[in-house]
């Protein structure tokens, strides 16, 4: 057990080549962005000499260069393309017909290897035309689609290294009167250890001495830091504010509170599911008919009493032609400019078949601390009990008071003194009364700020309709007597008012999970008008929640800022988090709002459908043509005198490639 977490965090390092793997490595091929771009310049450079030998581009430009051999010298060149250029396509068809996944590496790797072997033949004294330049051109193409494609798609997620981090390195082991600084992978159940004020807790544990207030935000998403005392539970992770505790440590590595929020997002990523691409199906229709084609046009000039010459010809034309160069672009050129106009948009995309699915989004959960709400504590409200007092003066006995404490409420008190520039007196014999208050003198009086259950204590009435459910309230007693009191709530963002009408306008039903208590739930989601809400909720049942609703056939987004709220965001078909939250949440997410602007989802919403729009034009503009072309270099209206050269079906291609950067161009952001 005392090793283990030191073989958690070997683990984390171990998931590293998932993130690696997806940053800059192919999945078919295992080759990274470097090596592509390597390859695609190398083989750009090289396709000059070929193009310039090209008998086709000669006649073009109307130009003439030959020398004895050239046609060899184009065979060296395009073998070096075709194997060195080509090789990681070779291997990803390998890959695919082995997974029995056929898709364009497949589609690619047929076109450049009947273009290569064919004219090899041609060069070796076989009947038919050349295809070197229509063969290297392909390659370069595909080079580039693939290592735009790659660059374009975000690193992946970072998430478990940064939950790893959230523990600290040392811990303040307690043997007899000594205190023991030991690493935290050496702790195990039973042990003592000491957190003084300000520190994180190394593991879960249970108090047994002392008392302070625990900020578990991060882990729990309770807003507001909870009071912890002899027989409290504590998180490790969590951020001890005030006070010193003694805790005796329950659950260890695999076993603590932390390490299965960890495996949860573990679980949760390995099982999301993984969309083909568009461009994949299309390759492997192609792919399909391209071959059928091939083997119907060989038996039919066969048949037909041509020579095998020329049946090959028109088969390796048809199979060449099969293969746009525009598809190797189609979408990674709406990918990358849309990455690029979503940034600029206040919307990061980090796992790009989200984004596009994000049109079927049918229910949106958000979280509510630091998402629907500012995730800060402030004052909403001042009542006074008596005449002779008023707000004002009343906000500055409690600043007076509070400005001695460290306590979450003393700092949101202080910051509302400090905005409305009230007078702020000093205080002495403060005195800070664990879980009940504070109390002090001033201006010779003595004071005490209380919570509702230390009022009742005193024998004193609290007034009707103070308490507002889903606010924290305290009392401020002066000489004994009930004088005012103070509401403090963690503020809903203004913009998450018009977040939830645009997206209800949509049809979309919005709900919420949050571990705040219910009062504050209830209260957020009532005033927000949401569909429902979930309260209480632990991050591992957040990521019920949000299996729940997809076992009813919803299609679920999921947004929020904590790590607590990471195993949610994970398992959702669409994570989106808040910019401004906790970078665990952003690296989980396959989405970030970068302004931390609830209505940035409406954009999120409509700029996926027309991205995915986009991609289904492209791949029609990339396809299309295929149409006319695949018969024409078949022959079919070869009795007409009418075929379809390779040169012909390459400028096509080309023509096709054109029309398809142009309309991704004209992808824009909805506002």
């Amino acid at each position: 057990m005392e090793h283990e977490n030191h073989q958690m965090r070997q683990e984390h390092h171990q998931m590293n080549y998932s993130r690696k793997e997806r940053e800059g490595h192919n999945k078919h091929t295992g080759h990274s962005i470097e090596m592509f771009s390597k390859r695609f310049y190398i083989s750009l450079v090289l396709t000059v000499p070929i193009i310039i030998l090209s008998p086709f581009f000669q006649q073009l430009f109307r130009f003439s260069l030959s020398f004895g051999g050239d046609r060899f010298v184009v065979f060296l060149i395009s073998s070096f393309i075709f194997f060195y250029g080509g090789w990681p396509f070779l291997i990803g068809a390998f890959n695919e017909i082995k997974d029995k996944a056929v898709g364009m590496m497949t589609l690619i790797s047929l076109a450049i290897g009947v273009a290569y072997f064919y004219s090899s033949a041609v060069v070796f004294g076989l009947k038919g035309e050349i295809f070197f330049w229509e063969l290297a051109t392909l390659i370069d193409i595909m080079l580039l689609g693939h290592w735009i494609e790659m660059k374009s798609v975000m690193g992946a997620s970072k998430a478990l290294e940064k939950l790893s981090a959230l523990i600290p390195d040392n811990a303040r082991l307690l043997k007899g009167k000594d205190i023991i600084e030991i690493k935290t992978n050496e702790l195990k159940d039973g042990d003592i250890i000491l957190i003084k004020p300000g520190e994180k807790i190394p593991t879960d544990g249970l108090v047994i001495e002392g008392q302070s207030f625990v900020n578990e935000s991060m882990l729990t998403g309770e807003s507001k830091p909870v009071s912890k005392a002899k027989g409290d539970k504590v998180i490790g992770g969590a951020v001890n504010e005030d006070g010193s505790l003694q805790v005796e440590v329950k659950g260890v590595g695999s076993n603590s509170y932390l390490n299965k929020v960890i495996n949860l997002v573990k679980q949760a990523q390995a099982s999301k599911s993984k969309t083909q691409a568009l461009a994949d199906k299309a390759a492997f229709w192609l792919t399909i008919g391209a071959i059928s084609i091939g083997i119907i046009t060989f038996i039919a000039w066969i048949m037909a009493g041509k020579d095998l010459a020329f049946a090959i010809e028109r088969t390796a034309t048809v199979l060449v032609i099969a293969c746009p160069h525009a598809l190797g672009l189609a979408i990674p050129l709406v990918v990358a400019i849309s990455t690029t106009l979503s940034a600029k948009n206040g919307l990061l995309i980090r796992n790009r078949t989200a984004f596009e699915n994000a049109r079927k989004i049918s229910t949106i959960v958000f979280d509510k601390t630091g998402t629907l709400t500012e995730g800060n504590f402030g004052v909403e409200n001042v009542f006074v009990f008596k005449n002779d007092y008023d707000k004002d003066k009343l906000l500055s006995y409690f600043a007076g008071l509070e400005k001695s404490s460290e306590h979450p409420i003393a700092k949101a008190v202080l910051k509302e003194a400090e905005n409305k520039n009230v007078f702020i007196p000093g205080v002495s014999q403060f005195r800070a009364i664990k879980g009940k208050g504070v109390e002090g003198i001033i201006d010779g009086k003595k004071m005490a700020i209380a919570s509702p259950g230390y009022v009742k204590e005193l024998g004193l009435n609290v007034p009707e309709n103070v308490e507002d459910a889903g606010k924290t309230t305290v009392f401020l007693v002066v000489e004994n007597q009930l004088v005012g009191a103070a509401s403090l709530t963690d503020a809903i963002r203004k913009e998450s008012y018009d977040a939830v009408k645009i997206i209800k306008k949509a049809g979309i039903k919005t709900w919420m999970l949050t571990g705040d208590n219910e009062n504050s739930a209830k209260s957020v989601s009532q005033t927000l008008g949401l569909d429902g809400y979930f309260a209480g909720v632990l991050p591992d049942q957040k990521q019920e929640k949000i299996k729940e609703l997809q076992n009813k056939g919803e299609f679920v987004a999921m947004v929020g800022d904590g790590i607590n709220d990471a195993p949610a965001l994970a398992q959702a078909n669409v994570g989106i988090a808040i910019g401004s939250g906790t970078d665990v949440a952003a690296e989980t997410a396959d989405i970030i709002l970068v302004n931390s602007n609830p209505k940035d989802i409406s954009s999120l919403i409509l700029f996926g459908k027309a991205t995915y729009r986009k991609m289904v034009q492209n791949l029609i503009w990339a396809t299309g043509y295929n149409i006319f072309a695949i018969p024409l270099a078949a022959g079919v209206l070869a009795g007409y005198g009418i075929l379809l050269s390779p040169a012909v079906g390459a400028v096509l291609m080309s023509l096709s490639t054109v029309v398809v950067a142009i309309n991704a161009r004209l992808l824009k952001v909805s506002k």
